[in-house]
């Protein structure tokens, strides 16, 4: 009983601040399950993806609903390529967990380019007003951006994360609450073809999904909360919540990596 309440606060507070920030939930969840060492790599990316899946079509149903305006001609292709983005990533960690059979190590592999990623979205949020945007639009350029979201997503397992937003702040020249909301969209079709290519392949029997009833539950509340909270938030509030999350996750991921060195 006690594990199930841990996983549901986890789930909660990680879905409540992704949708808010448009991070998914699954840059917290997936460190602070790896902290947990409850599970192997591949299962927590599994309970991560399918947390952030259902966080994010929550959040964006509630979107449509409040009929927030939300740039497709952008958003749809960076979707798509996100879709085989996050096929690519599902591949290349399943690839990554076989050469390496050593679960410690792939864990500081993951939370080494976390870490990585983190530091510089954080830099860039810091002297993004002296950093030109590309002001960028077009199919091929949203695809392609897409896919690079797609693949960290999925070999990550943490459902895009503070570069989705930062990348799409930087590209397209969007405002945060835009780019949080493209952030979430591009999560949920980067989540759908990770968790489609999972049921084609090996399915969910081989995964301890015991705890995903917390995690469900946590996730559906999580998004609703989450878009409520958004709605009514500055976007420098938005950005300062943004911040604040990417140096708690920076830390979640160096204590995992020195964790498992040691």
């Amino acid at each position: 009983m006690v594990s199930y309440i841990v996983y549901f606060i986890i789930a909660i507070g990680a879905t409540t601040v992704g949708a808010i920030t448009g991070m998914g939930g699954g840059v917290i969840i997936k460190p602070l399950l790896d902290v947990l060492q409850d599970y192997d790599v591949s299962t927590i990316g599994v309970l991560s993806s399918i947390a952030v899946f259902t966080m994010s079509l929550v959040s964006v149903g509630k979107q449509i609903v409040q009929k927030a305006q939300i740039p497709y001609q952008i958003i749809l292709p960076i979707a798509f390529g996100s879709v085989a983005g996050g096929f690519m990533g599902q591949k290349m960690l399943e690839g990554a967990v076989r050469l390496i059979p050593d679960n410690g190590a792939v864990v500081i592999m993951q939370n080494t380019i976390l870490g990585i990623l983190i530091l510089g979205v954080f830099i860039y949020m810091r002297y993004k007003e002296r950093i030109p945007s590309r002001g960028l639009s077009g199919v091929v350029p949203s695809i392609l951006t897409g896919l690079i979201l797609g693949i960290l997503s999925s070999f990550l397992g943490i459902g895009g994360g503070p570069f989705n937003v930062a990348l799409i702040m930087y590209l397209f020249s969007f405002d945060i609450k835009s780019a949080t909301v493209c952030s979430i969209i591009t999560i949920l079709f980067a989540q759908v073809s990770k968790l489609s290519l999972i049921t084609l392949t090996t399915g969910f029997s081989i995964f301890d999904l015991s705890m995903l009833p917390a995690i469900l539950v946590g996730a559906v509340a999580g998004g609703y909360i989450g878009t409520l909270v958004k709605k009514a938030m500055p976007d420098k509030k938005v950005e300062l919540c943004f911040n604040i999350v990417q140096l708690l996750v920076l830390a979640i991921a160096l204590f995992n990596i020195v964790s498992n060195i040691t």
